[in-house]
């Protein structure tokens, strides 16, 4: 299948890419950099953010966003500037940490992984939190590594969520209340250690199967329902981060991807960029922060 670049970005991490419907563009963030990105009609636009941007949802008037010491409202400005204002802040459990994957669930809630950034002491610490619409946060999962690969079936009634540290490599099903927006019965959906790179950034399509992006291995897998592997798509760098449909009928699949510092790029130049595939099917649109 053919795979477009969008964006040579060289992002350190490209993470969170969301599609915006009215403005027909493409967000996403590069965490280490503190950006947010925009792709709209072939023109590629950066503001510069104060901390980490990890995960963004949109939200009426501009977006909510997982950064490194809570949940803020950001506001892009013409001149480049991104304004942010915090209004939830949280007490990680030790120094270092930020926020990782997020997003709404299908009833506006916004959801959020946090992780120790030195990923290499494989520290239990991170928390999936839930926010509601006061603005609070609420701990829903403990004791994880590195929260990841979130997402919700299209009826709202299942979520996702994966741990994507090499000692992991997991992805979960949950049953899901959409009334309390509370996850319960947790079970095991796919070890993600039969199959080729580690659980990253994921998507649900419009017929409720699950896409992760496989880390280190330069793949997107497409899981069925039920947990059967149904396809594998390639892209041109090793390390796919997340990935969103898009476009104007929701057929595009739009994957970010990490340019490691420090690393020999020689046999994937274009690491950092943004990709574009027509893999066939339709996504979902991704709901705005009802808060």
């Amino acid at each position: 299948m053919h795979c477009e670049l969008i964006v040579d970005a060289r992002n350190g991490t490209g993470e969170s890419p969301v599609w915006h419907p009215s403005e027909q563009a493409l967000y996403w963030v590069d965490i280490p950099a503190r950006q947010l990105h925009r792709w709209q009609d072939g023109a590629h636009q950066v503001w510069q953010g104060d901390e980490m941007l990890a995960c963004i949802a949109r939200t009426e008037r501009g977006w909510v966003a997982g950064m490194e010491s809570g949940i803020f409202q950001l506001q892009a400005q013409a001149d480049g500037r991104l304004d942010s204002h915090r209004f939830a802040a949280v007490e990680h459990p030790q120094h270092g940490m930020r926020f990782n994957d997020g997003r709404c669930d299908r009833q506006g809630r916004f959801w959020a992984g946090s992780m120790l950034m030195d990923m290499q002491q494989g520290a239990h610490v991170g928390t999936l939190y839930r926010l509601d619409g006061e603005g609070r946060l609420h701990q829903q999962l403990k004791d994880m590594i590195v929260p990841n690969g979130l997402a919700f079936s299209p009826d709202g009634t299942r979520m996702y969520l994966s741990d994507s540290h090499p000692n992991v490599q997991k992805i979960w099903t949950f049953d899901y209340d959409t009334d309390s927006g509370t996850p319960h019965s947790q079970r095991l959906f796919v070890d993600m250690r039969a199959f080729p790179g580690r659980p990253d950034g994921a998507a649900v399509d419009a017929d409720g199967c699950y896409w992760i992006c496989g880390n280190d291995a330069g793949q997107i897998h497409r899981f069925t329902p039920d947990g059967r592997l149904d396809r594998s798509l390639s892209v041109p760098v090793k390390k796919p981060a997340m990935c969103a449909f898009g476009g104007a009928n929701l057929d595009t699949l739009f994957v970010t991807s990490i340019r490691p510092a420090g690393s020999d790029l020689s046999d994937q130049p274009l690491a950092g960029g943004v990709f574009a595939l027509r893999p066939g099917v339709q996504g979902l649109e991704e709901p705005a922060w009802r808060g």
